[in-house]
């Protein structure tokens, strides 16, 4: 989980409670292609507010994504977070994805960032900066009993930021669909 929503180290693009908004944004901010961009999913499966990327990450496998380190199944998290880190593919745009706290009002929205973020800050944590750019989802309000805040995060929401942070992913890096592509070139011979 993520620090305060101010603690990314970056530029924040904006805060965003729709897929097409982010998916725009992301377009408009992450100039590469699919190829060349690996998804770093952080947060863990044994606290509800923190399976936000996680679970992200698990959804991008789902529909074929292979560039995502982190998920339900095999989460990158504060005790195995430099080995999953050394797992990233040399020269790749890195989009770290996390699970963050803030204001009431910031609740269940997603922001884009340029920068790394902290993973584990907003609970005290000092662990290895990640990513070239960032997503986080403000799942809960910070400010006091973080983890109890975090254990008890309502599952519907963290499942609905999931759902448009993942459908703004596919907006914006499409898989390319081989047969299609096969078909394409077929008709064209």
């Amino acid at each position: 989980m993520v620090a305060l929503d101010k603690l990314t180290g970056g530029v924040k693009f904006g805060r965003f409670t729709k897929n097409e908004e982010l998916a725009k944004a992301i377009t408009k901010y992450i100039k590469q292609d699919l190829n060349d961009v690996v998804f770093f999913c952080v947060g863990t499966d044994r606290s509800t507010g923190d399976s936000y990327a996680p679970f992200v990450g698990m959804k991008l496998k789902e529909l074929g994504y292979t560039n995502v380190i982190g998920c339900i199944h095999d989460p990158a998290h504060a005790v195995n977070l430099d080995e999953k880190i050394a797992e990233i593919p040399e020269g790749k745009t890195v989009i770290a994805i996390d699970a963050c706290l803030g204001l009431h009002q910031s609740v269940g929205t997603i922001s884009l960032n340029k920068g790394s973020l902290s993973p584990g800050a907003g609970v005290g944590k000092d662990l290895t900066k990640v990513g070239d750019f960032n997503i986080q989802g403000v799942v809960n309000v910070s400010g006091f009993m973080e983890f109890f805040v975090l254990q008890n995060t309502r599952l519907s929401l963290v499942m609905n930021m999931v759902n448009e942070t993942v459908t703004a992913i596919q907006a914006a890096f499409p898989l390319v669909d081989k047969k299609s592509e096969f078909e394409t070139y077929m008709m064209s011979v």
